[in-house]
């Protein structure tokens, strides 16, 4: 069960919006994939397209679904996270990534990587729902001055 807070919040802070961010969730950790689905599912304006806990599926999934953010994780199987950014970047530069992780260590490679943001896994729900939608706002910005 998913607090009350979080849907208030989600819902609050998705009225008025009528683009829909299309979001693919990379986690090595079964409880913060699902943790992240049900709370981004809760959230008007937010799509899950996918989630995955390897890097190199991150990647192949990018490929296919197109999301417009992607929550990257750093440690994961194959392919960590700094080399899944960076992989998705070069071939989808208007792919916003949204590096999520435990730790803050990654922070410079991850950004020197391509990532568009940071965020520490403890943040608020609150902050990380804005770094998403500011990723996917500047992120669609620049495909339309491409189009």
């Amino acid at each position: 069960m998913v607090p009350s807070v979080l849907v208030s919040i989600t819902q609050a802070e998705s009225k008025g919006s009528n683009t829909v961010i299309r979001i693919l969730i990379v986690d090595d950790s079964a409880a913060i994939r699902e943790g992240l689905s049900s709370f981004l599912e809760m959230a008007q304006g937010v799509e899950l397209v996918g989630t995955t806990n390897d890097g190199i599926e991150a990647v192949e999934k990018a490929r296919q679904l197109l999301p417009d953010v992607v929550l990257m994780d750093a440690q994961m199987p194959n392919v960590d996270g700094v080399e899944a950014t960076r992989l998705i970047k070069k071939e989808f530069p208007d792919i916003g990534v949204l590096f999520f992780s435990t730790y803050s260590d990654y922070r410079d490679d991850a950004l020197v990587a391509g990532a568009d943001g940071y965020l520490v896994k403890d943040c608020e729900v609150r902050e990380l729902l804005d770094k998403v939608r500011q990723i996917a706002a500047a992120n669609s910005g620049s495909k339309e001055t491409k189009d």
